[in-house]
């Protein structure tokens, strides 16, 4: 039966080339689609995640519903130690961040003051590489680092002298003089308007607040364990003393708004799927009318219905899986090219994606797991439309259908 079914697909090859294409356009564009889609979300979550939050922070408990200087933890190796032997966890980022009113000349303006460890903050942030004058801090630097925008209007460049003041730990005062060692461009205009950045004991040392910490910045190794991870360490902290949060609750507006685009996207999705489906299922019913008379003359010279039942399965098989397999194939080269290589946004849409701090690229995702559900969504579509000729071979009367 099978052999007749493959023999039988070729003997109307225009029947047959309608149908594959149906296919084989339904998994292409859907696989291409989807790929752009999650690939944008991907770069959108990395831009967020390597410019500043991470995938995950530890901090005090209280402390994101009231970030002052009091709520603040001493570091500890052993908690950093129990965090790290998390396999999916591949750096942990120390930070003590506060307010302070930064000054140059007459110009004052409030700005956030994170204390870091320069390599360390680097390897996450990569914020040696956003230096767009002067040069990156030193372990032992005493300089700071200024964001653009914020250098911009207390018109300072490197070597001036900046005043940072502000309130230090238990209500002390933090005051203090920094030469400038750089300016940096961050993609995110909010932060590239108020971030200074200072070592970790500069810090300590400008807040009253020896060997204390206000977070610990975690980088996975895979995005997608983000939630295995937020669950293993909060399974290894204590959370009475400490509160664990992704990037998704620290920043839920973009977390909103994929979960909004990414709805839009499959509603597109099963659109096209609706599309496909009509296209394919008229297909097999105009096959299906081409050979009444052939099906009849089968069934009386003694063919089982069943049979034919099975090889009409095989046929409709082995068109579906041709157009999969070569839509999937062509699809392919486009997904991992695009991936490396990815498309560069020009003009007004480019300055519209940074002015939300994202850089202006698309990207594909090369996920397998989506492509793999997509050809399995227009393999069933493929099956649900094989239904109509099962149902008209068992209704077949072998006379009416040789008369006409």
């Amino acid at each position: 039966i099978f052999k007749i079914a493959r023999r039988n697909i070729w003997r109307n090859k225009r029947r047959t080339l309608i149908t594959v294409a149906s296919v084989f356009f339904a998994v292409f564009f859907a696989v291409v689609m989807r790929s752009l889609q999650l690939g944008s979300y991907a770069v959108m979550i990395k831009n967020v995640v390597s410019s500043y939050t991470g995938h995950i922070q530890i901090h005090k408990t209280g402390y994101w519903d009231d970030k002052i200087i009091n709520n603040t933890f001493p570091e500890d190796p052993e908690l950093e130690k129990k965090v790290s032997e998390i396999q999916s966890v591949d750096k942990i980022v120390p930070r003590l961040e506060s307010f302070a009113l930064a000054s140059f000349d007459e110009q004052t303006k409030g700005s956030i003051v994170i204390g870091i460890k320069p390599e360390e903050e680097n390897e996450m942030t990569k914020l040696a590489n956003k230096i767009v004058a002067g040069s990156y801090l030193s372990e032992d630097d005493k300089g700071v680092l200024v964001s653009e925008k914020l250098a911009s209007f207390l018109k300072l460049s490197v070597k001036d002298t900046l005043v940072l003041m502000g309130q230090g730990y238990h209500a002390a005062t933090a005051a203090g003089k920094y030469p400038v060692r750089g300016i940096i461009h961050l993609n995110s205009p909010e932060l590239n308007n108020k971030m200074i950045y200072i070592t970790l004991p500069e810090a300590q040392e400008l807040y009253s607040a020896p060997e204390m910490l206000s977070s610990l910045s975690i980088l996975l190794k895979n995005s997608d364990d983000i939630n295995a991870a937020e669950k293993a360490i909060s399974e290894k902290i204590d959370l009475n003393k400490f509160e664990v949060m992704s990037w998704k609750k620290i920043t839920p507006e973009l977390n909103q708004a994929i979960q909004s685009d990414n709805i839009g996207g499959e509603f597109m999705l099963a659109i096209l799927y609706m599309i496909v489906g009509f296209g394919v299922f008229g297909t097999i019913v105009m096959m299906t009318a081409e050979r009444k008379k052939e099906f009849g003359v089968i069934v009386a010279v003694g063919m089982e219905k069943t049979k034919l039942v099975g090889m009409l399965f095989y046929e409709t098989l082995l068109l579906g899986f041709i157009g999969i397999i070569s839509g999937f194939l062509v699809a392919l080269p486009i997904i991992f090219y695009y991936s490396t290589h990815p498309l560069h946004i020009t003009g007004a849409a480019s300055k519209t994606f940074e002015s939300f701090g994202f850089d202006p690229v698309m990207a594909f995702s090369t996920h397998l797991h989506f492509m793999i559900s997509q050809i399995i969504v227009v393999f069933v579509i493929v099956l649900i439309a094989f239904l109509y000729p099962l149902i008209h071979i068992f209704k077949l009367d072998p006379v009416k259908s040789m008369r006409n």
